[in-house]
């Protein structure tokens, strides 16, 4: 058969530039320890940040749902699957984040793709922040409006680019950026937009229940519905589940609803995943604790690497990007740190920007005072063991 496309040669060039990826297999729950191909390690690169995943009251939520309505819900929810538990959660999002409406979505890439193709026509302008996660470019690119960047968490930027556009313009930014940690200037972002009369749209993915005392967005930043119209959350990352939800007004909602086709042409989720999230939030609502240990975590941490001189990056979440530079040290790091039992991701271009190769650290409110101290030590370590320029 030939390759017109030349995939083959394609992949060799991945593997030579070192950015091709691999998967893990991972034969545990979601935990500090975990199993992965086949060994005990400790797990520094996961997302479900207050240790939700595997907590028995989310598992028996789950357990509970299926038995009552079974596992697949058997169709889109504009057809005949929206069950019950999928409006009670919507209801409870709504309530949790402090907007009138809220609407599941699968995923949320399929969430901020939606809304933004949904909203925008041609002669509309979306601007977005440099480092913002792909799938809110990515629904600029299939939006019919234009899409332009500001310099990343940059509010002169930001107004230069409001000034100049035309049309109806939203802005859209991360709140917490994926890949370095740091955290949106979003009460800045938002009198801008008040006062260039754009809509702010917020993809809260990595912040949500995180950062506040087991609130969500608006109340984490000192915002209102009025000042954030369009807020999306994840349910994957800190609730643990999985899903995304996009939270407005109920003309917003109402118009997703109708417009948005990740929504409208997509099976809803299983009706036990709902579940699981409506036993999450309560979670997360009643045990504060676990917002108040993985602060206590990031504090050792950065504290830790300030004295051993880590090149950290500057954040103050559950993300630290140890900044590496070379993707192929990078990889060689990251090897090495499995090799002492350390599960620690390395991420490379396109992912970030060239150059900037790094390794991600993420915390947990499952980890131990002990492990990351462990983590520290191992880190440093790594270091010395491949110093920069070092291509062995």
């Amino acid at each position: 058969m030939s390759d017109p496309f030349q995939l083959a040669r394609r992949l060799q060039e991945r593997h030579q530039q070192h950015l091709y990826r691999q998967r893990r297999l991972l034969q545990s729950p979601q935990q500090a320890r975990v199993q992965c191909d086949g060994r005990s390690v400790l797990n520094f690169c996961s997302n479900d940040y207050l240790g939700l995943a595997n907590h028995p009251q989310v598992i028996a939520a789950s357990q509970r749902a299926a038995e009552r309505y079974g596992f697949g819900s058997g169709a889109s929810h504009l057809v005949i699957g929206h069950s019950a538990v999928h409006h009670e959660l919507e209801e409870r999002l709504a309530d949790w984040v402090g907007c009138p409406r809220a609407l599941l979505f699968s995923t949320g890439y399929m969430a901020n793709v939606g809304v933004i193709s949904a909203l925008l026509e041609r002669g509309d302008t979306v601007l977005q922040d440099k480092l913002n996660h792909a799938s809110l470019l990515d629904g600029a690119q299939l939006s019919r409006g234009r899409l332009q960047r500001y310099h990343h968490n940059n509010p002169g930027s930001l107004q230069q680019r409001l000034q100049q556009a035309t049309g109806r313009v939203l802005v859209a930014t991360d709140s917490v950026f994926s890949m370095d940690g740091d955290v949106a200037p979003l009460p800045d972002i938002a009198d801008l937009c008040v006062q260039h009369d754009a809509w702010l749209m917020v993809d809260d993915a990595h912040g949500l229940g995180v950062l506040g005392k087991g609130h969500g967005c608006l109340a984490e930043y000192g915002l209102d519905s009025r000042q954030v119209p369009i807020y999306m959350g994840t349910l994957g990352k800190a609730l643990g589940s999985f899903g995304a939800f996009v939270a407005g007004s109920a003309d917003l909602i109402e118009f997703l609803i109708q417009a948005a086709r990740p929504y409208i042409y997509t099976t809803a989720m299983p009706p036990s995943v709902a579940a699981a999230s409506l036993a999450s939030v309560s979670l997360l609502e009643s045990e504060s604790w676990r917002m108040e240990k993985l602060q206590g975590l990031i504090s050792r941490f950065t504290q830790g690497a300030a004295q051993l001189a880590l090149p950290l990056m500057p954040s103050q979440t559950a993300i630290q990007p140890l900044l590496v530079g070379d993707s192929a040290r990078a990889l060689q790091m990251s090897d090495w740190l499995l090799q002492q039992g350390v599960l620690v991701g390395a991420i490379r271009p396109p992912t970030v920007p060239a150059g900037s190769a790094r390794l991600r650290i993420t915390l947990t409110a499952d980890h131990s005072e002990q492990e990351i101290d462990l983590l520290l030590g191992v880190l440093g370590r790594a270091l010395q063991a491949h110093p920069a320029g070092d291509d062995d």
